[in-house]
């Protein structure tokens, strides 16, 4: 009996120490688990260094000057003479594919031909958007009925909240303004602007204002009055919500979280691309909103949002019709043209953020004719729907985006547009001269009432923007 109890009192204390050798264990179990890894820190750089990373993963050493509109004693003054304007007159054919096949049916241009074009672009200019770009969720800030040039109105003001869950440290919110006639019996067209922030606008009347600058008078009927007048309703979109208009802001806005606060890539989307994604993430919540036929939307812009608004129209499908306005390079202007803008101004450090890095090495080590693609094959991408094309004249300050340049790009893609069932833009002369007014490039006869609209937009349509060509870069 003795005998049992030492022993049960030797199975008591075994007991108790394993017990705390295994509480012990748990414990530094439990201290040692990973925990979740922080995010990395958001990169911050200037312009300049950001520039010169990207140089530097090209092994790039100098690119080529820009135009100079300043000095006409500099070697790269700005080119104004058509005599000089067309050192690669050979564009590539949108008709022939890479294996060069000519592509001879609708059927060829949609299964193959559209997307290695879409390809290129992707690739050397305009870059790649992620395949995983967060979502966004909308929501109607207030609703407020009021009467705008004689029409009673239903103004929506919305914010689109894209999902920063992946890396808290980037915020990006999409400000959207959309206006639709009250009385209207349904669904109406509507026409997105991609806007100038109201806040920047006021810096530049201001800095206008106090250098004695005389603005001309606003017109008497807007071009949003003009749409309502129709029926019609009119939205404002402002692209710097979605992404700066810096090459410092790269880290930031929706190219920054997407790739988590780190510098991107040599092929990764720019500014343009990610504007244009903005305005595909309006037209997403235009499909929801009853009050908007989401077949029937269109989008405009002037200068960089001219070119943004054509990109749009070209990678995404659903938009009917663009007005596009002084777009120049990098939008509808010819890359293999010497006028006005050269390719060596949207390759600094100024507006290189517009395009992908690897846009940089046709103005450095590779030149404008080596591009596989021209812009006459971004106007194709809109084929068959309407693009409107316009511009001011060089006479009048609106070299600077090559107003010719422009306009053989229409002519140029006028081939795709007759393949699929729609007329192409004309030119009864190989000089291509420009029609004494802007004209429509493309259209479609389903679209009529667009092309009227349109038409009026091209007279007065962002009338408040400033083009400030003598400095070098559009506004």
């Amino acid at each position: 009996m003795r005998i049992l109890r030492r022993h049960s009192g030797l199975v008591l204390i075994i007991c108790s120490c394993a017990a705390l050798i295994a509480l012990s264990f748990a414990a530094c179990t439990k201290k040692q688990a990973p925990e979740e890894a922080a995010p990395l820190p958001l990169v911050h750089m200037t312009a300049a260094e950001a520039h010169q990373r990207m140089m530097d993963l090209l092994h790039i050493k100098s690119l080529r000057p820009g135009a100079n509109p300043n000095d006409p004693k500099s070697p790269n003054y700005v080119n104004y003479n058509e005599a000089k304007a067309n050192p690669y007159p050979n564009l590539p054919n949108p008709l022939v594919l890479n294996d060069g096949q000519k592509v001879t049916t609708p059927a060829m241009w949609w299964n193959e031909r559209r997307a290695q074009i879409v390809q290129d672009f992707s690739e050397d200019v305009y870059g790649f958007a992620p395949k995983d770009i967060p979502s966004v969720k909308w929501e109607v800030k207030d609703v407020k009925k009021t009467e705008e040039g004689g029409v009673p109105v239903v103004t929506k003001h919305l914010v689109g909240h894209v999902d920063n869950s992946s890396y808290p440290l980037v915020n990006v919110n999409i400000r959207l303004t959309l206006t639709t006639p009250a009385q209207a019996v349904g669904p109406v067209p509507v026409i997105i602007e991609f806007g100038l922030d109201p806040e920047v606008m006021r810096k530049i009347l201001a800095m206008l204002a106090k250098r004695g600058v005389k603005l001309p008078p606003p017109p008497k009927v807007t071009w949003s009055e003009q749409l309502l007048h129709k029926g019609w309703g009119y939205a404002v979109y402002y692209p710097t919500d979605v992404q700066a208009d810096n090459g410092a802001g790269l880290t930031e806005g929706i190219i920054g979280l997407c790739n988590k606060g780190q510098p991107r890539k040599p092929d990764q989307w720019g500014a343009l691309r990610a504007w244009a994604w903005g305005a595909s993430r309006v037209l997403d919540y235009f499909e929801t909103d009853s009050a908007v036929n989401a077949k029937e939307v269109g989008v405009m812009g002037h200068s960089r949002y001219g070119k943004a608004a054509l990109v749009a129209m070209a990678y995404d499908q659903r938009f009917a019709i663009g007005y596009i306005s002084s777009s120049g390079k990098g939008g509808a202007a010819l890359y293999r043209r010497n006028f006005g803008e050269r390719n060596g101004n949207v390759a600094g450090v100024s507006e290189f953020h517009w395009m992908a890095g690897n846009y940089l090495k046709y103005a450095g080590p590779l030149t404008a004719n080596d591009l596989p693609v021209d812009s006459h094959e971004l106007v194709a991408l809109c084929a068959p729907r309407p693009v409107f094309i316009g511009c001011g004249t060089v006479k009048h300050g609106d070299g600077w985006v090559d107003p010719r340049g422009m306009f053989m790009a229409a002519v140029a893609a006028g081939p795709v547009y007759r393949l699929l069932g729609e007329k192409g833009l004309e030119s009864s002369t190989r000089r291509h001269r420009l029609p004494a007014a802007t004209r429509r490039a493309h259209a479609s006869s389903q679209l009529a009432l667009f092309h009227q609209i349109c038409q009026q937009i091209l007279q007065v349509a962002l009338a408040g923007y400033i083009e400030n060509g003598r400095s070098g870069s559009p506004v």
